[in-house]
């Protein structure tokens, strides 16, 4: 019944990086094309940040990470997405469905189209697309002035940076600007707040969109302590970042784990956590909570 109160809307936006964005779009995923992933491009780690420093790609690991989890399991083409490669060679370390997804944008016109091309491999219907096509890495400004370049670092920091930007500065994908302009739902999150949520609202094309559109925004705060310098900002703070960059306030309804149910103002809490995987939120559980919240909301 609960999945009945999603089904009305005709499109649902989900933002953010790869663990939680997918463990979302993965909840999600029974409404099929009425459903959007716009995908954090700014990773700058692991088999990722090789394949940037040689080939001057996008980042690819959140969207593989994202189509990884949407696509139905067990099956050979997830197995070889997945695939992980170990030993001492030149490929050791790397993921193969990042490697597909680089070979696919090289033989393609742009990388959506490699994405839609994994896509119609895989058998997903809910559309992933990259927040920007062109690589741009994460910079963060600490309250002295200097720069700390690229998401790696970031998460490093010791204190929490005094704003946010993208260097260089690229061009939103329009694909996902119309999405969240025609939006009735917006989802915010859960993930690492200044390296999976806050990258795409630093695209110009992309935030108008958002700030000009209908569509209600709920966030989804994450359900443990993340390790990066956004650790100590309360939940009031990451709103405001959020509506700072956006220059309006957009948030609607806030979703917090608690292991008792009750609301307080525009927060819901709710019991979240897998029980099979403490470290996610419960996809049923997720379900459930949105749909109250959003019945709510109509009945107000």
């Amino acid at each position: 019944m609960q999945n009945n109160v999603l089904n009305q809307y005709e499109s649902v936006v989900a933002i953010g990086g790869g663990h939680g964005l997918g463990r979302v779009l993965s909840s999600l995923s029974f409404l099929g094309p009425k459903l959007t992933g716009v995908v954090a491009t700014t990773d700058n780690g692991g088999s990722t940040g090789r394949l940037r420093q040689e080939q001057d790609c996008i980042a690819w690991g959140d969207l593989r990470n994202c189509l990884s989890q949407l696509a139905n399991h067990p099956s050979i083409g997830t197995l070889l997405f997945e695939y992980r490669f170990d030993g001492e060679s030149d490929l050791a370390g790397h993921n193969l469905g990042n490697l597909i997804l680089l070979a696919l944008d090289q033989l393609c016109v742009r990388p959506l189209e490699a994405v839609n091309l994994i896509r119609q491999l895989l058998k997903i219907e809910t559309r992933v697309i990259p927040m920007s096509e062109e690589p741009t890495h994460l910079v963060a400004i600490e309250a002295c002035g200097n720069k700390i370049f690229g998401e790696t670092n970031v998460d490093k920091m010791d204190e929490h940076p005094m704003a946010l930007s993208l260097e260089p500065m690229v061009t939103a994908t329009c694909e996902a600007c119309e999405a969240v302009s025609k939006a009735d739902l917006v989802i915010l999150g859960p993930g690492s707040f200044l390296t999976s949520i806050m990258p795409p609202l630093l695209l110009p094309k992309f935030a108008s969109a958002l700030s000009n559109s209908n569509a209600e925004v709920i966030l989804i705060d994450n359900l443990t302590r993340e390790p990066s310098p956004s650790a100590d900002f309360s939940l009031e703070q990451r709103i405001d970042w959020c509506h700072q960059v956006l220059g309006v306030k957009v948030i609607d309804k806030v979703l917090c784990h608690s292991e008792r149910s009750y609301q307080d103002g525009k927060i819901s809490y709710r019991p979240l956590v897998s029980r099979h995987h403490p470290g996610l939120h419960d996809r049923t559980a997720l379900i459930d909570a949105i749909s109250s919240m959003l019945t709510d909301t109509a009945r107000k």
